[in-house]
């Protein structure tokens, strides 16, 4: 056990964005940014997009109930696809809007490891004495200036998901507790699979999952914010119906599977 416990969540799902005319990349932004690897921007593809922007998505985070009320010592902001204006230091100011006193980071550059990197640092942190709450928040935008086969062929809507993790010593009953995360396959939770639910990403292969244990599969249109976004909206109702509760998903880019474990303690059931 890792000693965090959920204490709070939210997601977004596909909200509105100011489309092309508000956005603030100034006339030759993405020129700029393409030219150098011999590359245009789609402009057809920058008119269809929402731009919906990480400062946004991390502000709609802000503003939700259990999220807005934290006061972390520690903030992680995470996400596989860039932003689409990225002139905001998103971590800092999703930081200042909780309170202001976070160490806080972004992790990029892993696809959608990014989020169970996350809990590995948030774990070290907790066992160090430094951080007694932790917020996670896993960002999704969709809006790019060239094809992406991944976002455009998927598709692929702007998503994002917030986790308030609090250190709770010998968890309370009924708490959701992390127990692990990592990469490749999860080491078996015990027993022949009952009260074991395993939360799968778009991505993930159902046939690793264990004979006998229930199956919950994110809905497609995903590709980092999949399992977050489900552990998000019904965390609750999980601690109270199963015992282990398994995020997995595989990334499509790179073949490479990851985990995280989240465990019930006695008497939620």
């Amino acid at each position: 056990m890792t000693g965090l416990v959920l204490h709070a969540a939210a997601h977004v799902r596909s909200p509105e964005g100011p489309g092309p005319a508000g956005t603030t990349a100034p006339a030759g932004f993405f020129e700029d940014l393409l030219g150098p690897f011999g590359a245009k921007p789609d402009e057809e593809l920058l008119r269809r997009g929402s731009h919906v922007s990480h400062r946004q998505l991390a502000d709609l985070l802000a503003d939700a109930d259990g999220v807005r009320e934290s006061r972390p010592q520690l903030l992680i902001v995470t996400h596989a696809l860039p932003d689409v204006v990225p002139f905001t230091a998103v971590a800092p100011h999703l930081t200042e809007r909780l309170g202001g006193a976070a160490v806080n980071f972004a992790i990029a550059q892993q696809g959608l490891a990014a989020p169970f990197t996350a809990l590995r640092i948030a774990a070290a942190y907790q066992r160090s004495g430094r951080a007694a709450e932790v917020v996670l928040a896993v960002l999704e935008q969709t809006t790019l200036p060239t094809d992406v086969p991944l976002v455009s062929r998927t598709p692929l809507t702007d998503s994002a998901a917030a986790l308030v993790l609090r250190a709770a010593p010998g968890a309370e009953v009924g708490s959701l507790e992390l127990a692990r995360a990592g990469s490749g396959a999860p080491p078996e939770p015990g027993g022949d699979g009952d009260g074991v639910l395993h939360v799968l990403g778009s991505w993930a292969a159902e046939e690793d999952v264990p004979e006998g244990a229930d199956v919950h599969r994110a809905p497609p249109g995903t590709y980092c914010t999949g399992v977050w976004l489900e552990l998000a909206a019904h965390w609750q109702e999980w601690r109270h119906s199963h015992r282990t509760v398994v995020l997995r998903d595989t990334d499509p880019r790179t073949g490479v599977s990851h985990h995280a474990v989240f465990t019930v303690s006695a008497g939620a059931r």
